[in-house]
């Protein structure tokens, strides 16, 4: 027993580790409540006056009426035009080259709004219906120059524009011609009037409220477009027989 005690007193003692400090807590509630005065005045500067949230919601809504759709197939009017239409054109006109026969090349649609001189969030609700109109995002015009008697600025914004070309110009062709002209009150057809010498055609309408996507339920002003279509034609006899065997309702 003895000799146990001995090799126990010479045996070196083990060094103790001495504890690590416990690391202090972050109260998560503090934390919070520092981030939470800079969050509501960012959202405070970003939405002040109403500006920051109506620019949002007029975003979303663009974005869902500018969405691309993945097409199986080419829209139903350019496969009519490609698989008949072509070639009547070409016995009518006495053509002999397929690639002489008239074609569609782009719609431009342009909406002109003199009101935003004086009322700029008119402009909102037109890049809107347009969108939904046209299934693209249209580009905000401003004016060239400045004329007093309007009191005109410069580079003001006044007007909205889209240019649609390939199956975007079909569809929307196609819509125009099938869906909105008929809705039109007491209408007795287009005006064949509107060709400037070269085949190319352009129309206006009065009430953007014809095309179906604008809605019914809305009632603000009626805004009026102008619809110009720009053709391969020649002619205007030439573009003529091109819209017309495409749909386009002309007066006789």
């Amino acid at each position: 027993m003895a000799e146990q005690k001995d090799e126990a007193e010479k045996a070196p003692e083990k060094p103790v580790k001495p504890e690590k400090a416990a690391k202090p807590a972050v109260d998560a509630a503090s934390a919070g409540g520092e981030a939470a005065p800079k969050k509501e005045k960012a959202a405070k500067a970003a939405g002040k006056g109403g500006k920051g949230r109506d620019a949002a919601k007029t975003a979303a809504k663009t974005e869902l009426a500018t969405e691309k759709v993945k097409r199986s197939q080419p829209p139903r009017l350019r496969r009519i035009y490609e698989a008949e239409i072509r070639a009547k054109l070409l016995a009518e006109l006495g053509l002999k080259n397929v690639m002489q026969a008239p074609r569609m090349t782009k719609i431009t649609v342009n909406m002109g709004l003199g009101e935003a001189i004086t009322n700029p969030k008119i402009l909102d609700s037109a890049v809107e219906d347009l969108a939904a109109i046209t299934g693209q995002k249209p580009v905000v015009t401003k004016s060239a120059k400045a004329i007093a008697a309007f009191k005109l600025k410069g580079g003001q914004k006044i007007g909205a524009m889209v240019t649609l070309r390939r199956d975007n110009m079909y569809e929307f062709f196609d819509r125009l011609v099938t869906f909105a002209l008929p809705r039109v009150r007491d209408f007795k057809g287009v005006s064949p009037k509107g060709f400037d010498g070269r085949g190319n055609f352009t129309m206006g309408i009065r009430e953007g409220s014809i095309f179906p996507e604008t809605g019914v339920d809305k009632l603000e002003k009626p805004k009026g477009m102008n619809i110009t279509i720009t053709t391969t034609a020649r002619t205007d006899e030439q573009g003529r027989a091109l819209l017309r065997h495409l749909g386009m309702p002309f007066r006789s």
